[in-house]
């Protein structure tokens, strides 16, 4: 009789521990999904009323982009362009997700973007008409994984996410396990959304994650994830995300070379200490968690040179993401 009362308390006990974790993890799912999705209201409704500002009478140019740093550039550009009374105007259209940019890119809905260049090239190698002008941003990827994972080796049999098979996050992510002695046939790699990453990590979903900040920094910043690598010490000069236009633009080169003039001189000013404060009024992140972001990228020197961009080819043939990239001639934009 007494095994058997045993064995029901031990069942009762387990249901409230189960209970209690369940409780816990939701909680911890609702508090971080809050937040973020409260930082992305708020920005969406600046945004709104800056862009319900645009003078018809001026160029206006379209350019979607997601809430990251290595969007910066573009987002400080609109910035400079009216505070110059510029006869162009740029007109910010925000995503969730690369798959949603690329599908208003390559159908023409909008005019350009701040995107993955890896995106971009695919784009290109399939028929559509892009080309990239500049770089985003230089480096500002980090490997984030939980506090269990002590080394690369840890993440054997694991689960990590990216934002894209053609992305240089995939890239990171098959440098760092080449370097480990690991391939991508011993890991799990699954494509998500930027912003689903740290709530992801933080469930225990996934066992860690290489993204574009500061989602990076959020996981760091809320004390569940740590940095396991830094896209310096992967590949030194990597490239990542681009400002792409289509023919819309480049067909008008007195309107592409304005914007990229201009482009470079929002990225000068982001350089010289400007950063931070954009990052805050446009991303809609905690202070914290764009100071820690900010540590790990700058933007120094946006184009794109041809060796550095062959380098990128010969990874994306190597690891079998795009076997047959663009040349640079062909996609990279010659004033």
């Amino acid at each position: 009789m007494r095994k058997i009362i045993n064995k029901k308390e031990k069942n009762i006990h387990t249901k409230i521990l189960k209970s209690k974790y369940k409780k816990a993890a939701a909680a911890l799912s609702f508090i971080l999904f809050g937040s973020l999705l409260f930082a992305g209201c708020a920005n969406n409704t600046a945004l709104t009323s800056q862009n319900n500002n645009y003078n018809s009478e001026k160029k206006v140019v379209t350019i979607g982009y997601l809430p990251i740093t290595h969007s910066l550039a573009v987002l400080k550009e609109k910035e400079l362009l009216e505070k110059n009374n510029s006869d162009i105007q740029i007109k910010l259209q925000r995503f969730s997700s690369w798959t949603d940019l690329m599908d208003a890119l390559n159908a023409g809905r909008i005019d350009g973007a701040s995107v993955l260049i890896e995106l971009a090239m695919n784009a290109k190698s399939n028929g559509i008409d892009l080309t990239a002008a500049a770089l985003g941003h230089r480096d500002g990827n980090v490997v984030v994984v939980s506090k269990d994972i002590e080394s690369a080796r840890d993440l054997k049999g694991k689960t990590l996410a990216i934002p894209s098979i053609q992305s240089s996050q995939n890239i990171l992510i098959n440098e760092m396990l080449e370097k480990n002695g690991l391939t991508k046939e011993d890991v799990k790699i699954i494509q998500m959304p930027p912003a689903e990453m740290p709530f992801s990590l933080a469930s225990g979903a996934i066992s860690g994650y290489c993204v574009a900040e500061p989602y990076g920094a959020v996981s760091v910043s809320k004390g569940f994830g740590r940095v396991l690598s830094t896209s310096d010490e992967l590949w030194n000069n990597s490239l990542c995300c681009a400002l792409v236009f289509n023919r819309n633009i480049t067909d008008n080169r007195k309107t592409a070379d304005e914007l990229i003039k201009n482009y470079y001189r929002a990225s000068e000013e982001l350089e010289s200490g400007e950063s931070a404060e954009t990052a805050e009024k446009f991303l809609g992140q905690e202070s914290s968690v764009i100071d820690e972001s900010m540590q790990w990228i700058n933007f120094r020197n946006l184009t794109i040179s041809k060796e550095e961009y062959d380098a990128l080819c010969e990874k994306l043939i190597k690891y079998k993401i795009n076997e047959n990239p663009p040349s640079y001639e062909s996609f990279i934009y010659n004033p």
